[in-house]
């Protein structure tokens, strides 16, 4: 699931309020800033973001869904940042984002909206928008640090990871 581009939600046919609340209360339990529908194992273009956690004062506010989303441009200098992930638990890595990006996206609402994000924002986002692509932040390292992680994700894969949240695993016996 992880690995799959996710399908676009019909605003008929999908109880948007219910999942974008399940997404953040999931979120929520996991002491995580983002959540991608994917991770919960459904493939829908649709991730919930509250930075509240973040140490920054102009983050404590921002909380939103972003529904059938599409990055319409990244732009600014590359940036490192070490990242983490829910779905990859125990493992932070350096990863080189755009600081600056432009989305349009539906709230829970479905009202649009057309925004634009830079720093700390713009790289939950992409990480966030990355999953519903089918994308994981470990995709993005170079062959060397893959191969060093190669145990640690084949464990994770297994299920041999403590974590104080339901995961499935795709190679658990």
């Amino acid at each position: 699931m992880l690995k799959k581009k996710a399908e676009d939600i019909d605003p008929d046919n999908t109880d948007i309020k219910s999942l974008t609340e399940d997404l953040f209360e999931t979120m929520h339990k996991a002491s995580g800033v983002g959540l991608a529908a994917p991770q919960i194992g459904k493939s829908l273009r649709v991730f919930v973001i509250d930075a509240s956690p973040m140490e920054d004062e102009k983050y404590k506010t921002f909380k939103s869904a972003f529904i059938n989303p599409r990055i319409l441009e990244e732009d600014g200098d590359p940036w490192n940042y070490e990242e983490g992930c829910l779905s990859i638990p125990g493992i932070r890595e350096e990863v080189s984002r755009n600081e600056k990006l432009r989305i349009r996206y539906y709230d829970e609402n479905w009202e649009e909206h057309e925004e634009e994000y830079d720093g700390i924002l713009a790289r939950i986002i992409q990480h966030e928008y990355d999953h519903i692509e089918g994308i994981l932040f470990t995709d993005k390292l170079s062959g060397f640090k893959k191969r060093l992680l190669k145990g640690k994700l084949a464990d994770i894969s297994r299920g041999e990871v403590d974590v104080n949240y339901p995961m499935r695993f795709p190679k658990r016996k």
